[in-house]
């Protein structure tokens, strides 16, 4: 072999053995979503049902930024580089509450906020937090939301409520996070909404 083609073969082994440390190194991020339970079948009701429509839900600009939050302190918000969501929140939430608004059998038609003025209430909502706390003794999570409905017709807002879920985390890693954030946002929907009652909407309208 010359001279010439083992500097080429010795440079070309050098440079693979380089490329594969590099690839190596490399970290791929992991991505979450909210798992929240699905409700129940709704009931049957007779009579005229109003018709509402869910917007997506305002959140503070550090938790639409896609990583997962932890709090070290209450002034110090921190992102996980690696755990992001793979679904907006905001959207989980939406989604899930349009499933309850059905399930609760008030409405003869619940659906994502379109823009169009077709239906009888809008509800808009605030995710306020999401966030695991990492200051308070252990791991714990907390989520707040909150929401009110306006009747599309006239602009008045007809019902307004918050909710907030605080609770330790039992795993040791970020998964386990998610999963506790589910579960607390499970129960603050259900908060949110147990008092938004079909004889509120009926008595509202003129």
């Amino acid at each position: 072999m010359t001279k010439c083609w083992k500097t080429v073969l010795l440079t070309g082994v050098m440079t693979s053995v380089f490329l594969t440390g590099c690839m190596g190194k490399i970290k791929y991020p992991t991505y979450y979503t909210l798992n929240l339970a699905p409700p129940a079948d709704p009931p049957l009701k007779g009579g005229a049902l109003p018709s509402i429509a869910v917007r997506e839900f305002r959140a503070p600009a550090y938790l639409r930024e896609g990583p997962i939050v932890y709090l070290t302190s209450p002034e110090e918000i921190g992102f996980y580089q690696y755990h992001r969501w793979a679904v907006d929140p905001r959207q989980t939430i939406a989604g899930a509450i349009v499933e309850y608004l059905r399930a609760s059998g008030n409405f003869k038609l619940v659906k994502i906020y379109d823009g169009r003025n077709d239906v009888d209430y809008v509800l808009s909502g605030h995710l306020e937090k999401l966030n695991e706390v990492d200051y308070e003794g252990g791991v714990q999570v907390e989520v707040a939301l909150s929401a009110q409905v306006t009747d599309i017709h006239n602009g008045n807002t007809i019902w307004a409520n918050s909710a907030a879920e605080k609770g330790k985390v039992e795993g040791r890693n970020v998964s386990s996070v998610v999963a506790q954030m589910s579960k607390l946002t499970d129960r603050s929907i259900e908060e949110l909404l147990k008092s938004l009652s079909l004889p509120q909407l009926t008595t509202a309208k003129p």
